[in-house]
C-alpha cells in the first residue's frame, strides 16, 4: 500500500486501556504455554496497530508541521502515551512474572526480558505529568525550529534550506550566511533557553521521583544501555581526545592551508573543505533518487528489492518544504511491514548521505520485518547507527553516479567528515552529562561549559565573535537530540567509529565486508550491542586499540590521498 492511501483514525484512550488490561488479565490466567503464546501474538497485533497510527501521525505532522489536524493528533498522542504507559507496565509485569516465560525465553530469547526489566525502571505513574509536559516542551522545540523563516539576500529560507549558502565558495556571502542563520537563533534565544531548562529540570524531576540521583540513570535506561555503563563512555571519550582530536585537528590544519586561511579557523571557514566549493550532488532530487535504486540494485538481491519498495510506495518524503520539521529520520510502519524515511534535501552532501544513512536505518528494519516481538526487530540505538553509518561507505563505488566531477572531493570529505565528526559528537554527548549533573545550572552557565568543552574536542574553532550565536557558546541549540533524544548522540560516535572498520574491510575486500555487513544486520536487536559485534566479526568501539587502528589507517589514507587538479 501506497503511503498516501494508509489510513489513519484517532484511537480511543478508554479502549486502548480496556484492551490492555483484558490482555494483562489473560494472560495471568493462562493454563498453559500456547495459550499464553497466543495472548502474547494478540499483544503484538495491538502493539503493532498502535505504533502504526502513531507513525502516521508523527510523519504527516513533521512532514507539514502547519497542519491543524495532525498538529491536534500529536497533541493526543503526546498526553495519551504516558497515561498508556501505566497499563503497558502492567503487561510487562504479568511477562516477568509469567510461569511460561522459559517457555517465551526458549522461542524467542532473552532480551525481550532484559529490555522489560530495564523499561520498568523507567517509569510509575508518578511520573505520567513529567511525561506529558517533557512531549510538549519537545513538541514546541520542534514547532519553532519548523517555524523559522531566516531573511537572507532579499528571501526568506527555513533553516534546512540555508545550508547550501552556509558552505558557498564566496567567503562573504558565505559568513553572512552563518550570520544569518544565527541572528534567527539570537532572536529566539530567550524561548529556546526557556524551553531547555524547563527540559532539564522536569527530567531531573522525573529521576528523583524514580528514586534516581537526577536524571542521568534514567537516561540511560530509557536509551537501553544493557551492555555498557557510563564509565565505559566516559573510558571512550578518552579515547576520542587521545587519539582522534589530534587527527582532525590535522585534518582542519590541512584545511586552512588549502583555503589560504589562518588556525584556527572561524566557524564559517571551517564549513568550506576545497576553495572551489564543496562537493555537491549532480542532477535533480529524483536523479539522485533514481541512483539510489541503482546503487541498491546492484549492491545486492535484498538491497534491491528494499529500495523498489522504499520508491513505488511513496515511503520517503525527502524535499525541504516550508513548515516541514528539520533533520531526517527513519521509522518504522508496523502494520504494512514497512519502514519509511523523512528528510530535507538542500542541494548539499547530505542529500546523498540521506539515501544511503536513513537506508541503511531503513534496510536493517525491512531484513527484520517478520521478526517476533516487535521490540526486536531493530536493536539498541547505538547499533542501529552502525547499519546506517556503514551504509554510507558501501555507496562508494556508485559516488561518481551521484557525484559527477565532485566525486573524488566526496571521497575525501566523506572519510575526513566521519573523523571530524566523533569529537563533535562525543562533545554533545559530554555536555548532557554535565547538564544532568548540574541541573541548576542557569541557561548563561550551560552556555559556558559549552565553549569550554568546545576548547577541549575542537581546538580547530575560532571563537572570534564574528558569529555570536556560536562563539559565545550557544550552538548546541541547533542540536535537535539535546531537547528531544537525551543521551542519544554517543550512539553516532560508537557507531562511527565501527563503520570505520567496514570501510577498513571494503578496501581490502568489498564482498567480504558485506557479507558481514548483513550477518550484523541480520540479527536485528535479538542481542545486546557488544554481543551483536561479536557475532558479526567486529571490534567493540570501547577497546583503545579499536579506535587507535581505525584512525590510523584513517588518517594515512587521506595523507595519501591525491588532491592534485583540485581547487
Amino acid at each position: 500500500m501506497k503511503f498516501s492511501e494508509m489510513p489513519y483514525e484517532r484511537p480511543n484512550s478508554e479502549t486502548m486501556k480496556s484492551q490492555l488490561e483484558n490482555l494483562t488479565r489473560r494472560l495471568r490466567a493462562a493454563a498453559d504455554y500456547t495459550e499464553a503464546k497466543q495472548i502474547f501474538l494478540e499483544k503484538e497485533t495491538f502493539d503493532k496497530h498502535i505504533s502504526t497510527l502513531n507513525s502516521l501521525a508523527n510523519i504527516r505532522h513533521t512532514i507539514d508541521t502547519r497542519d491543524s489536524f495532525y498538529d491536534d493528533e500529536m497533541k493526543f498522542w503526546d498526553e495519551a502515551m504516558p497515561v498508556l504507559a501505566e497499563y503497558d507496565q502492567a503487561w510487562t509485569m504479568a511477562m516477568l512474572e509469567s510461569p511460561f516465560r522459559p517457555d517465551f525465553e526458549a522461542e524467542y530469547g532473552s532480551l525481550m526480558f532484559i529490555k522489560a526489566e530495564m523499561d520498568l525502571k523507567t517509569f510509575s505513574p508518578e511520573i505520567i505529568p513529567e511525561l506529558q509536559t517533557e512531549n510538549e516542551l519537545k513538541t514546541t522545540y520542534e514547532k519553532l525550529l519548523a517555524s523559522a523563516q531566516i531573511p537572507f539576500e532579499g528571501k526568506t529560507y527555513t533553516i534546512s534550506q540555508m545550508s547550501p549558502f552556509k558552505s558557498n565558495p564566496d567567503d562573504a556571502r558565505r559568513l553572512a550566511a552563518w550570520k544569518a542563520e544565527g541572528q534567527w537563533y539570537k532572536d529566539h534565544q530567550a524561548q529556546l533557553d526557556d524551553i531547555y531548562d524547563r527540559l532539564v529540570r522536569v527530567r531531573d524531576t522525573m529521576g528523583r521521583k524514580l528514586g534516581y540521583d537526577g536524571f542521568t540513570q534514567l537516561g540511560y535506561y530509557r536509551m537501553e544501555r544493557n551492555c555498557y555503563t557510563k564509565e565505559d563512555v566516559e573510558k571512550f571519550r578518552a579515547a576520542v581526545i587521545k587519539y582522534l582530536v589530534p587527527v582532525a585537528d590535522q585534518i582542519y590544519r590541512a584545511q586552512a592551508k588549502r583555503l589560504g586561511k589562518e588556525y584556527p579557523m572561524s566557524f564559517a571557514d571551517n564549513a568550506l573543505q576545497f576553495r572551489s566549493g564543496n562537493p555537491r550532488p549532480a542532477g535533480t532530487p529524483n536523479d539522485i533518487l533514481e541512483q539510489g535504486r541503482k546503487f541498491y540494485g546492484e549492491l545486492s538481491s535484498e538491497t534491491k528489492e528494499f529500495f523498489n519498495k522504499m520508491l513505488d510506495d511513496e515511503l520517503l518524503d525527502v524535499l525541504s518544504t516550508e513548515g516541514k520539521a528539520g533533520g531526517g529520520y527513519c521509522t518504522s510502519i508496523p502494520d504494512y511491514k514497512v519502514p519509511f524515511i523523512f528528510a530535507n534535501f538542500n542541494g548539499t552532501q547530505h542529500d546523498v548521505e540521506v539515501i544511503t544513512h536513513e537506508a541503511g536505518h531503513a534496510f536493517a528494519a525491512w531484513m527484520n520485518r517478520d521478526r517476533i516481538p516487535m521490540a526486536c526487530i531493530w536493536p539498541g540505538l547505538e547499533a542501529c547507527e552502525v547499519h546506517s553509518m556503514s551504509m554510507e561507505f558501501f555507496a562508494w563505488p556508485w559516488a561518481e553516479g551521484f557525484f559527477k566531477k565532485d566525486t573524488r572531493k566526496f571521497y575525501y570529505c566523506h572519510l575526513s567528515g566521519a573523523l571530524t565528526f566523533i569529537p563533535y559528537g562525543t562533545m554533545v554527548d559530554h555536555f548532557q552529562h554535565i547538564v544532568y549533573e548540574k541541573p541548576e545550572l542557569t541557561p548563561k552557565e550551560r552556555h559556558g561549559v559549552w565553549k569550554e568543552l568546545l576548547g577541549i574536542y575542537m581546538p580547530w574553532m575560532k571563537l572570534d565573535g564574528d558569529i555570536p550565536f556560536y562563539s559565545e557558546g550557544e550552538g548546541w541549540q541547533r542540536q535537535h537530540h539535546i531537547y528531544s533524544s537525551p543521551f542519544y548522540y554517543i550512539d553516532y560516535c560508537l557507531a562511527q567509529a565501527v563503520s570505520l572498520q567496514f570501510w577498513a574491510r571494503i578496501q581490502e575486500d568489498p564482498k567480504d565486508a558485506w557479507t558481514h555487513y548483513i550477518t550484523y544486520t541480520k540479527q536485528g536487536g535479538s542481542r545486546v550491542f557488544t554481543d551483536l559485534l561479536k557475532n558479526a566479526g567486529l571490534e567493540s568501539p570501547f577497546g583503545d586499540s579499536g579506535l587507535k587502528d581505525v584512525c590510523e589507517k584513517a588518517s594515512q589514507w587521506l595523507k595519501d590521498y591525491d588532491l592534485s587538479g583540485i581547487e
